[in-house]
Order: structure tokens, then C-alpha cells, then sequence
């Protein structure tokens, strides 16, 4: 699945800790299904639920919950239009390990569309659609570091849409 590996990509570059601890971020597709219509062809759409377990962090848990909001709101925006949706396609869990550590569960829902294109005769071709861009978010924003009480816990960037 596409997204995943996305995903996982964008929170190495906005989280410090992650990127310096990458085993710490474990990513597991988890409920997954194809729904695919009774057309002709092979297209159809991957749904499942992302699950990423970040272990033995000690930063604030924005740090890396604002980033996934970020890449969600270009990668799966109907997560916050639909408003059936939004109510449960993000949920989280946090274990306190001790007093300087925990470890964070986060659930999403995702979707993946995927194209099939035959070529008669010849071959088939996969095609995995971006999601259609938004005016409204940037195509590509500039690094800011991200501030809780005066203390840097991030960088973030909208990620690249799909232009």
C-alpha cells in the first residue's frame, strides 16, 4: 500500500525523534479489504486501517499527531469533510510507560485507489490515483517548525499534492 510507506516517510522528516529512532515507529496495515464494482476491468479500492505504534517516546505527543494531520488533510481529505467519517477514522491510544516515556497507538482509516488499464492483448497496468488536489491547501508549503510553550517539538510542511 502506497500510503503507508507515504506516511511513514513524512513523519520521519517532521518528527526528530523518529527520524533519529526509526525502529520506534512500528506501521501495520490492519482490516483491509478490496471493494471493487461490478464493472468490466480490475480497478477498485483498497480500504483499511493504518496502525502505527510509536515505543518509548518521550516528546509531546503533538509532535507527531500535527504532522499526520497534515499529510491527512492532502493524502485522505475526507477524513475531515465527510462528517460521518471524521468521527472515528482517527483514534488513539497512549500506554505511560513511566514517567519520561509512553507509547502511542494511532488508528486510521484509509482508502487507496487503483486503476487497471488494460492494453488489449498485451498487459495489464496499475495505476495508484493521488487523491485530487484542493485549492485551498498549498501544493507545497514552506518548513516551519512547529512550537508548544516557547519549545520546538517539530518541523512541518504540508506535504506535495497531487497537482
Amino acid at each position: 500500500m502506497r500510503k503507508a510507506t507515504e506516511l511513514r516517510e513524512f513523519l520521519f522528516t517532521a518528527n526528530d525523534f523518529l527520524r533519529a529512532e526509526p525502529d520506534r515507529l512500528h506501521v501495520f496495515i490492519d482490516k483491509g479489504r478490496i471493494v471493487a464494482s461490478g464493472t468490466p476491468g480490475l480497478s477498485h479500492e483498497y480500504r483499511f486501517t493504518l496502525t502505527m505504534i510509536v515505543t518509548d517516546y518521550a516528546g509531546q505527543a503533538d509532535a507527531i499527531l500535527l504532522p499526520l494531520l497534515a499529510w491527512l488533510r492532502v493524502n485522505q481529505p475526507e477524513l475531515f469533510e465527510n462528517t460521518q467519517r471524521r468521527e472515528e477514522a482517527i483514534v488513539f491510544e497512549v500506554d505511560l510507560n513511566n514517567n519520561e516515556t509512553v507509547d502511542i497507538e494511532i488508528n486510521v482509516q484509509l482508502t487507496e485507489r487503483v486503476i487497471v488499464h488494460e492494453v488489449p492483448g498485451q498487459r495489464l497496468t496499475v495505476e495508484h490515483l493521488k487523491e485530487p488536489p484542493h485549492n485551498f491547501l498549498p501544493a507545497e508549503g514552506p518548513r516551519l517548525p512547529v512550537y508548544l510553550e516557547d519549545q520546538q517539538i517539530a518541523t512541518l510542511a504540508y506535504p506535495v499534492g497531487n497537482a
